[in-house]
């Protein structure tokens, strides 16, 4: 499931969308997340016509604001879904859901944005500008690490008291919105912290440390176009970088790439996710 380095790689590559004029609204007419259909009346209403004014991001979720109206489309690409920007008059591809047509402009060529997902866990809805809070969907999500406010006390805080796994304490979008299960990983092994501790058990300089390392792994990611291992594409079609970089997802039996450290990398199942962790450097 593309984490928020690929969405926020995704919203960068949509800016074109920026300035310009949605025509139409077309939908497959089949659900989506959860079995809910789009509702296209409605987002005809709230998009048609307008003038896209920005695309935003809020975790894993997309925003697209169209200037002076009321709703804004919100987008969660689920585990397959895909935002596209595609030029031209080209035919829409297997398992596209809703597509927006944009009006030639200036230079630019017609153009359309297609949300394609094979496997239909993305969702697209309407939520009222200002109140995004009120939206079923948008009510819980914790804070953005892109905002700066994911710290070593929020952290500390928010762990007070809770038993379980700490990778799945990281993989809760109402305490961090953005981390998937790829970067709990990584920074559970930036941090050196194991992955079952229970975050009840966290100290005030671990939760520290662990911050850090959600925020560090992050922006890395971000800097080499989010990682595709499999289904992600960004807007304009290119595919993240980051995969050879990872120091302990996917690398099951590997050596450790820490520098002095001689373990070998564990895979296991935590809240049916694949966990990725080294026994001797995240002993603690």
């Amino acid at each position: 499931m593309p984490e928020l380095p690929e969405v926020e790689t995704v919203r960068r590559t949509l800016s074109p969308l920026v300035g310009r004029r949605i025509t139409q609204v077309w939908g497959s007419g089949l659900p989506l997340h959860m079995r809910r259909p789009v509702e296209l009346v409605a987002v005809r209403k709230a998009m048609r016509g307008g003038e896209v004014e920005g695309v935003r991001r809020w975790g894993k979720y997309l925003f697209v604001d169209i200037r002076e109206r009321p709703m804004r489309l919100v987008v969660h690409l689920g585990m397959t879904g895909r935002l596209r920007l595609v030029t031209g008059a080209a035919k829409r591809p297997k398992h596209t859901h809703v597509a927006f047509s944009l009006a030639a402009q200036g230079r630019q060529s017609a153009a359309e944005l297609q949300f394609t997902d094979a496997r239909r866990f993305g969702q697209v809805f309407l939520a009222r500008r200002g109140y995004e809070r009120e939206h079923p969907n948008l009510a819980r999500l914790g804070e953005d690490p892109l905002t700066g406010q994911v710290t070593g006390e929020l952290v500390f805080e928010q762990s007070r008291g809770r038993r379980g796994k700490l990778k799945m304490f990281l993989l809760d979008q109402s305490i961090i919105a953005g981390v998937g299960n790829i970067y709990a990983s990584e920074a559970l092994w930036e941090a050196q912290i194991r992955p079952t501790l229970a975050p009840g058990k966290l100290s005030r300089p671990r939760a520290q440390r662990l911050a850090a390392a959600v925020n560090a792994v992050l922006l890395r990611a971000l800097e080499d176009g989010g990682t595709s291992l499999k289904d992600f594409v960004a807007a304009d079609g290119t595919t993240g970088q980051h995969e050879e970089y990872l120091k302990v997802y996917g690398r099951e039996g590997l050596p450790c790439v820490r520098a002095s450290c001689d373990g070998q990398i564990q895979r296991r199942v935590l809240g049916g996710r694949a966990t990725f962790s080294c026994p001797r450097c995240q002993s603690r």
